[in-house]
């Protein structure tokens, strides 16, 4: 399978994952749990809600930001080549965030953590793009032990 496909298949099924879990949460689905709840929760800001201040302009402002990091990526092959697959995780995720502003009030978030302290709510997407930091790391600390 080619390497282009590849990025094509990860990139379809991480966004098309998670706005299919998205959806379902959007048209009522919930489960509440002593420690986890999937409960819907739209977050018209980022991470922890910061930003939400800027409000319309935010989505704006993210599509700004994706493509002055492609446009880095483009001009930087090595660095895209290296981490190819995370950064297909994390532009997945991103412009799926980004589509629920479009057709949402903000970004659908479903999984609310509660055991023994509160912790903000979060979606499938932020859980990729937290593993794709995690895998960059993984890929940068392995190739400076060489």
């Amino acid at each position: 399978m080619s390497t282009k496909l590849k990025v094509f298949l990860l990139f379809t099924i991480v966004f098309v994952v998670d706005q299919a879990i998205k959806w379902i949460f959007v048209n009522g689905y919930e489960a509440r749990g002593e420690c986890i709840s999937l409960v819907l929760a739209y977050n018209t800001g980022v991470a922890f809600s910061m930003f939400a201040f800027i409000g319309e302009y935010l989505k704006y402002l993210q599509i700004l930001l994706l493509i002055s990091i492609a446009i880095y990526l483009y001009k930087d092959r090595e660095l895209l080549t290296t981490y190819l697959y995370p950064i297909v995780l994390i532009f997945a995720s991103g412009i799926s965030n980004i589509f629920d502003r479009f057709i949402h009030i903000g970004v659908v978030d479903y999984i609310y953590w509660h055991c023994g302290f509160e912790f903000a709510i979060f979606n499938l997407a932020d859980v990729c793009i937290n593993i794709a930091v995690a895998w960059i790391l993984w890929i940068h600390f392995r190739s400076v032990k060489r």
